[in-house]
């Protein structure tokens, strides 16, 4: 898993959890914190999807290249 994926899924996994207690203590700012875990989720996925494309893309690269050699 990519590390960027990584620092992501933990900000959301923090942000859940700040929402969860701002909602508790009958905050409102808990809001804020469910758009960043929105956002920081988002961003997991496609750090997620960008690996794996680029490692298909290597995998095309490194066939072609045998191929043709």
């Amino acid at each position: 898993m990519p590390r960027l994926a990584l620092y992501t899924l933990a900000v959301c996994v923090l942000a859940i959890a700040a929402a969860v207690v701002s909602f508790a203590r009958g905050s409102w700012l808990g809001v804020v914190w469910i758009l960043i875990a929105g956002i920081s989720s988002n961003m997991a996925w496609y750090y997620l999807r960008k690996a794996r494309a680029d490692r298909a893309d290597r995998a095309a690269d490194r066939e072609s290249t045998g191929a043709a050699g």
